[in-house]
């Protein structure tokens, strides 16, 4: 009769240090997956922040457009060097 209570209480105290490691395994997991999620979107702001826009190369088009417009040339002109 002993021997049967001891197996039964040698059981649950495996079971109690089997979920113990379990949930602290699962609360590592959680911490590291949110420091990655946060280090992920700061570093992803920061990327993005920090990139300037190439200017765009106007076109001939476009400056010609805008000599015209600025009546630097008649439509005579703008239409030859159209």
């Amino acid at each position: 009769m002993m021997n049967t209570m001891m197996n039964g209480g040698m059981g649950l105290m495996m079971l109690g240090m089997f979920l113990s490691t379990t949930l602290w395994i699962l609360l590592l997991a959680v911490l590291v997956w949110a420091l990655l999620t946060w280090l992920n979107r700061r570093w992803g702001k920061l990327a993005v922040q920090g990139e300037l826009p190439t200017p765009k190369e106007p076109t001939a088009q476009e400056i010609l457009s805008q000599h015209y417009a600025g009546s630097e040339s008649n439509e005579a002109t703008f239409q030859r060097m159209r």
